[in-house]
């Protein structure tokens, strides 16, 4: 089967046979290292391991399945990409083995979809190929942007040949290391204004970036960490703007739908992963004259996690499906995260209940997993806010409905 995004160059990908390409990779060369360092990225070797895993994925031919073939992907639709992820997901350290982990997958989407030529050649051509990682500086430290973006308070103000930068960063993942940085600023209005910010591409090295200190997370698998990083007095060229002066937030929502997903598709393999385990454990455990996956409590949080393995499937595949047909997808991208992010939390938790002890020590993998994906209920937007989302888009739906009605009436 092949399934390569619109506008790609033509290629035969059986995503099938990929995936499963992809998942033994990921079980012959990557688990080792993770089940070494508990899942501790920096203990694993940090940047070194990521340059030995992406150069093992190159030549077996799985590096980068979300990017175009143009820039060295393999150009695979959201759809396409969904099962690869979920098979690269079953190590914490899969997505980034591919080079599909978060920041740099979301940024490669939207370099391709809104950056220049020249600015593709100098940025996206290099974090294909994994020369170099990359960050996305968004989120401030409060009272700054964050689940309200609108709240952005770092500035750029125009300068003789470009612009000014001024501003404090927080949770800034992949910045220690980073090679270039994507940054939100605002260059119009007042924080609180729903328009008026501008994306800047600027390379690690420019003077007036300063990345502070990596701020403690329960998570560990993300290479760079999370950082605090400040902007003072960054000088950037006027070519540096990505996209359109004051087009930062419309810009922003073209990585948004899509990377929400692929957390979905990698977070998912590491809850099948839990599962998995966990199924296993309970087929040989003996307990209370039988095996643990003959006795009813047990089977019933088996099945819960078979169903709602399969709902999170379902959800983020109408949500793909959408994405590739050229929707926005807002309403369907925010129904899988939800569903999606709090599903994966309760389908590890249950498979740390089934295990005992070993579900809660660093002999299983579980442990380890469920530190990684109870994040994700906050990255990409926390629940409450996408439930918030959903639910005004339901009342405007309702609203045209009467009014049509009314109308007709």
């Amino acid at each position: 089967m092949s399934d390569v995004a619109d506008g790609q160059l033509a290629v035969a990908v059986d995503v099938g046979e990929l995936a499963a390409r992809t998942r033994a990779f990921v079980r012959e060369e990557v688990i080792p290292h993770e089940d070494r360092s508990d899942g501790d990225v920096t203990a694993a070797g940090g940047d070194e391991l990521r340059r030995q895993l992406q150069a093992d994925a190159r030549e077996r031919g799985l590096l980068a399945p979300h990017a175009s073939v143009e820039y060295g992907g393999l150009g695979l639709s959201m759809t396409g990409r969904a099962r690869v992820l979920e098979a690269a997901g079953s190590s914490v350290f899969g997505a980034l083995a591919i080079n599909a982990a978060a920041p740099d997958e979301g940024n490669m989407h939207l370099l391709e979809q809104i950056a220049t030529g020249e600015q593709r050649e100098q940025f996206l051509r290099p974090l294909v190929a994994g020369e170099v990682r990359s960050a996305f500086a968004m989120t401030e430290p409060a009272p700054g942007a964050g689940a309200d973006p609108s709240a952005l308070r770092t500035t750029a103000v125009r300068v003789p040949g470009g612009w000014r930068i001024d501003g404090q960063k927080i949770y800034i993942t992949g910045a220690d290391g980073a090679g270039f940085f994507i940054i939100m600023a605002r260059t119009s209005g007042e924080p609180g204004a729903r328009g008026g910010a501008t994306m800047f591409l600027a390379p690690a090295d420019a003077k007036g970036i300063v990345v502070g200190r990596h701020v403690p997370t329960t998570d560990r698998s993300m290479v760079g960490g999370h950082c605090e990083v400040a902007f003072e007095g960054l000088t950037l060229p006027e070519d540096a703007v990505l996209g359109g002066v004051d087009e930062g937030f419309a810009g922003a929502q073209v990585r948004l739908g899509p990377a929400r997903m692929t957390h979905v598709m990698r977070w998912l393999g590491a809850a099948v992963r839990a599962h998995e385990t966990a199924v296993e454990y309970a087929s040989e455990r003996r307990a209370f004259g039988s095996t643990l996956g003959d006795l009813g409590l047990a089977q019933h949080l088996i099945a819960e996690n078979e169903i709602e393995i399969a709902a999170t499937r379902a959800l983020l595949d109408v949500a793909c499906a959408a994405l590739d047909a050229g929707s926005p997808a807002a309403q369907e991208t925010s129904i899988a995260k939800v569903f999606g992010a709090e599903a994966i939390d309760r389908i590890v938790d249950r498979a740390a209940q089934l295990c005992g002890g070993m579900g809660v020590s660093a002999d299983f993998p579980i442990a380890r997993i469920a530190r990684e994906v109870r994040p994700f209920r906050i990255y990409d937007g926390p629940s409450e806010v996408h439930r918030f989302a959903i639910a005004k888009r339901a009342v405007r739906q309702g609203r045209a409905r009467v009014a049509t009605r009314d109308g007709v009436a």
